[in-house]
């Protein structure tokens, strides 16, 4: 089990690679963004489909979009300087937690 975990927190950081990459590809105009995009998203759905044939899929689909939710917003916040504030960071720690919590308490 602790591999699907590994395998979820990979598709997690590819789910982040590819909401960037969006950004980058400009609505698919810009080639090069748009294949590191379609592909992260590729890898991405191929790890969660490998961490769903073990975990929950409730919480696997949960965690997945956590992850990535939470390292899309850093992403933003480092390389687009969106706006940090308390209450930004102070939501994104709670989403945190709530994955911590997910995986500790998820079950097979």
């Amino acid at each position: 089990m602790a591999i699907a975990w590994i395998y979820l927190i990979i598709a997690g950081l590819f789910e982040a690679v590819w909401a960037v990459g969006l950004k980058y590809a400009e609505g698919f105009t810009k080639l090069w963004p748009s294949l590191v995009t379609i592909v992260a998203m590729a890898i991405s759905l191929y790890f969660l489909a490998l961490a769903i044939k073990t975990l929950p899929l409730g919480t696997a689909y949960a965690v997945w979009t956590g992850i990535g939710a939470f390292s899309t917003a850093i992403l933003g916040i480092v390389l687009f300087s969106e706006p940090i504030h308390f209450s930004r960071i102070f939501f994104l720690i709670l989403l945190l937690v709530s994955i911590i919590g997910l995986k500790f308490t998820a079950v097979s």
